[in-house]
């Protein structure tokens, strides 16, 4: 019978919408956090959409300085605040590593300080130990690209890498993403 009245309202494809929301929120996962799960593992084996796994809304560069959507969470708005902060000083290798306070980051270097401000990691990590950082894939709003000798990451929708500097006169912000060809995909859990 309640099938029918909804089905009569909503229609076929309006009913199972509405039994989908009704299933996720009773499952505690509310439809943003339900998104959330990008890989095959955090799914539970069911097969997302590459909508599902996109932020609901992209950060904007603005004068060469990111500015995160207001539906980011707290600790991706703080990730690109520390990007920011970064955003201009000079490429310079193995900079950021032995300390986060350096003249000049590397690709390494600059993704690290970036991910600490959000509270990601502890200490500054090279490039080939983001092959094996946290979860396989894509995440919703942060995502990293490594392979043994470079990585940049992609933070609401921009570009946060050294080899952008070329290209727009210093800043590792570009709304240009590089191919990730080569580059194993990494995200931190539900972000």
């Amino acid at each position: 019978m309640f099938r029918d009245i909804i089905s009569s309202r909503l229609g076929l494809a309006g009913f199972s919408a509405a039994i989908g929301l009704a299933f996720a929120l009773f499952a505690g996962l509310g439809p943003a956090s339900a998104s959330a799960a990008c890989s095959a593992e955090n799914s539970g084996g069911l097969s997302m959409s590459a909508n599902d796994c996109k932020p609901i809304k992209k950060a904007r560069l603005v004068r060469g300085r990111a500015i995160a959507p207001d539906s980011a969470p707290a600790r991706v708005k703080r990730v690109i605040a520390w990007a920011n902060r970064i955003r201009n000083k000079p490429y310079v290798y193995g900079g950021g590593h032995a300390s986060f306070k350096s003249k000049g980051y590397d690709c390494s270097g600059s993704v690290s300080y970036a991910l600490r401000g959000g509270k990601f990691i502890r200490r500054s990590m090279p490039s080939g130990s983001y092959i094996n950082w946290k979860r396989k894939g894509a995440g919703r709003w942060i995502t990293t690209y490594a392979n043994g000798g470079h990585m940049y990451m992609v933070v609401a929708g921009l570009s946060f890498d050294t080899s952008n500097m070329r290209s727009t006169g210093g800043n590792r912000w570009s709304t240009t993403v590089r191919s990730s060809s080569g580059f194993t995909a990494r995200h931190p859990g539900n972000y």
